[in-house]
């Protein structure tokens, strides 16, 4: 296998800005050369990265991919290519597919899937339901990332509400559940109470932040925090949307925590006010809320109560886009440009170049306990993107590779840039076009 030599560029890794370069051979990073360690051997291929910044490949815990059963919208190859282009090198697949995770079969059928179609690595979330607790010692613990939980009615309609269930789901459950957590009984009052003030008119896309509310976040937050507490589960709060919810979180280190949360782009990056330009477009659930609770999930990245930054990539056709707050589809394509709207925030003073590697790169992978991946290592897969800050450009339709076609970025003008993407050494992205014949390998767990 040839060596390749990643040269003169910026390493960011592990809490470090560093002028350095990179060697990778047999899919692995064989050195890393910083504070002037010489290279031990000559290389068969340069890249030149002046000017360039070379972080490990983002690890997004939380996608959905829609395949099986939801390819009109998405497929594993569009979205994975969709995730390279945009330095993302490792996904975590959601189960409300068709037919939905919740079965050892159809975990197998996505898992072969994914093998068949991602040029990026995966695994698959197994989906929990009323009853299917009773598979859980059946997971392959080294494969599987983790089990998802419903406690919110969302697309796919998998929701959990009986305590009985959810009880014997926290007390069997032998790895991380990922909660996506909004309580069902407050929306379906607060949907109650805006169809009889519209009476028959379309529910304006503003009142979605009113249906799915700030209490309506925390109650069920808080709800599974208590569960997490009382059964001693590991508990990953998937897309806090609220300063609310932030009161249940504690500012310590990852390793420390027995309950951890996650951010989304969309709720760092937008606010309600955008939905006067935007409308349905980024509609999703939870929904986009005041830029008060948006200003208070970028405070928490940065002070440690939210440990990890994910997308919730949820294409939707743009047809299925149409309607009011109550019609529309809730979902957005996020993942190609998750990693450069992150870094403009770096651009705002908002977050730090090291705090972005950190909950994109770092933390997905300590929090999974992903093997050899998430960090500038020697010996470690060589997942790696080098990005650029210079110059500006438009997010246009034309440039999206999500199979959905749109993005409710278009125009948003970015001054980052994915220059490249490895994966497994692999130049899976050259700055202009996904190499489509590239394939991922499943993600393993050292638990």
């Amino acid at each position: 296998m040839s060596r390749v030599l990643i040269h003169n560029a910026t390493l960011v890794n592990e809490g470090e800005i560093t002028q350095g370069s990179l060697v990778i051979e047999n899919g692995r990073i064989a050195e890393v050369l910083t504070h002037g360690k010489p290279l031990s051997a000559p290389c068969d291929e340069l890249v030149d990265a002046s000017g360039c910044y070379l972080l490990p490949g983002v690890i997004d815990d939380h996608v959905h991919f829609r395949e099986p059963g939801l390819t009109q919208k998405a497929d594993i190859h569009s979205e994975s290519c969709a995730a390279a282009a945009g330095g993302v090198t490792s996904i975590m697949d959601m189960p409300n597919t068709l037919p939905q995770t919740t079965t050892l079969e159809a975990l197998e059928q996505k898992q072969e899937l994914m093998a068949e179609k991602s040029v990026v690595n995966y695994s698959c979330y197994f989906g929990a339901t009323e009853s299917n607790y009773k598979l859980f010692h059946e997971l392959d613990e080294r494969h599987v990332c983790g089990i998802k939980l419903f406690l919110g009615s969302s697309t796919g309609n998998m929701l959990v509400s009986q305590r009985s269930s959810l009880i014997r789901i926290f007390t069997s459950a032998p790895i991380l559940i990922a909660a996506h957590c909004e309580n069902p009984v407050m929306i379906e009052k607060n949907t109650k109470l805006i169809k009889q003030q519209m009476g028959n008119r379309p529910v304006p896309i503003f009142n979605h932040a009113m249906i799915r509310s700030v209490d309506a976040c925390f109650r069920s937050a808080e709800m599974a925090v208590e569960m997490a507490k009382l059964t001693h589960a590991r508990l990953h709060l998937l897309h806090i949307s609220t300063s609310k919810e932030l009161r249940l979180l504690e500012k310590l280190p990852l390793s420390q925590k027995h309950i951890s949360a996650e951010a989304c782009v969309g709720h760092l990056w937008f606010a309600q006010g955008d939905h006067r330009k935007l409308g349905t477009l980024i509609k999703v659930n939870p929904a986009i809320k005041s830029s008060t609770n948006r200003d208070a999930l970028r405070k928490a990245v940065m002070d440690g109560r939210i440990d990890v930054i994910a997308t919730d990539h949820a294409p939707h056709l743009l047809a299925d886009k149409e309607g009011d707050a109550l019609t529309a589809a809730s979902g957005m394509p996020m993942v190609q440009y998750s990693l450069p709207l992150m870094l403009e925030l770096v651009d705002q003073q908002k977050f730090t170049l090291e705090t972005v590697v950190e909950k994109m790169c770092h933390a997905p992978a300590r929090l999974f306990q992903v093997s050899e991946r998430g960090f500038l290592r020697e010996g470690y897969r060589a997942d790696l993107v080098l990005v650029s800050h210079e110059g500006e450009h438009k997010v246009t339709r034309e440039g999206v590779l999500s199979k959905c076609g749109w993005s409710p970025l278009e125009g948003t003008a970015l001054h980052w840039n994915v220059e490249k993407t490895w994966v497994n050494g692999q130049m899976v992205f050259d700055g202009q076009q996904v190499n489509a014949g590239c394939r991922g390998e499943a993600l393993e767990f050292d638990r």
